[in-house]
């Protein structure tokens, strides 16, 4: 059993965060990694990467958005309760080096939470890290506070104007690839800002990374359920990845993928929010 010693809701409750008592991962755990969650016997396994851990405290964090019914449980959860199982550190690492030159990293949304300790591990490196953050509004941002501490400029935006800048984070990102000495992008968010991001960097000939999350189910290269496909080759998510060179992913075939289930997603939610109203 994993119990939860914090939690947070973030952007108007739809984030939820978790600190969860999981020494001997904390102790391993390094930025880009994730963890496979089970809440209970009957759960749905689930993977989510690590925002943060406290190898003293023997705790990972995890950020999570309610999209479906399995997060919907997840948020049920409160300080105490404790998660069945949780499998990691899982995933290559993220590879850190001293760049010659300006490193930016760009996340949208709750991938903010997986951008976080990678942004924070490259700036321990000795880069001179620019990060760029978005969210659809000011209300949906979450971990400015830390982005800022982990960079040493930060930027952020949202789509409404509502916050920073009006507009994309590939607004700003242009502007960082034309005026400074970019050798490398991380970007981590929604799949087509991933997408655009790879597109942009492609043109001014940038090393680029993304961390992808296609459906997966053990989490160990055995069903192949995380298949993607980059630079024509398959690959598992799960132990080649997550991430790879977003210049090479074929971004058209994993959007196709992650819709495979809509249907029985929404179906499996509804029932689920009818359950704890009835």
């Amino acid at each position: 059993m994993f119990e939860i010693v914090n939690r947070e809701e973030m952007a108007q409750g739809s984030v939820i965060l978790n600190e969860i008592k999981a020494p001997l991962i904390a102790k391993k755990a390094r930025p880009g990694q994730f963890v496979i969650l089970r809440a209970h016997e009957k759960g749905e396994r689930i993977p989510l990467t690590m925002a943060d851990t406290d190898p003293e405290k023997g705790t990972i964090t995890i950020i999570y958005q309610v999209v479906g019914k399995t997060t919907a449980l997840f948020k049920t959860l409160q300080v105490g309760d404790s998660y069945l199982d949780i499998i990691g550190p899982l995933g290559k690492p993220t590879h850190l080096e001293k760049y010659d030159g300006d490193v930016v990293c760009v996340g949208g949304g709750t991938g903010v939470a997986v951008l976080h300790p990678i942004t924070r591990g490259l700036k321990q490196k000795g880069n001179n890290v620019i990060a760029i953050i978005g969210a659809r509004t000011k209300d949906l941002l979450i971990l400015e506070d830390k982005m800022k501490a982990a960079s040493h400029e930060l930027h952020v935006c949202t789509d409404d104007g509502s916050y920073g800048h009006h507009g994309f984070v590939t607004d700003v990102l242009k502007e960082n690839l034309e005026n400074k000495n970019v050798k490398l992008v991380v970007a981590i968010g929604p799949v087509p800002m991933m997408k655009f991001v790879c597109a942009m960097t492609k043109e001014y000939g940038v090393k680029t990374l993304v961390s992808l999350n296609p459906i997966m189910v053990d989490g160990t290269g055995m069903c192949g359920c995380c298949r993607v496909s980059v630079g024509g080759e398959t690959k598992f998510a799960c132990v080649d990845g997550p991430e790879f060179d977003g210049h090479k992913v074929d971004f058209e075939e994993l959007m196709k993928r992650l819709r495979s289930y809509l249907e029985q997603e929404k179906e499996s939610y509804e029932k689920f929010k009818a359950s704890l109203n009835a």
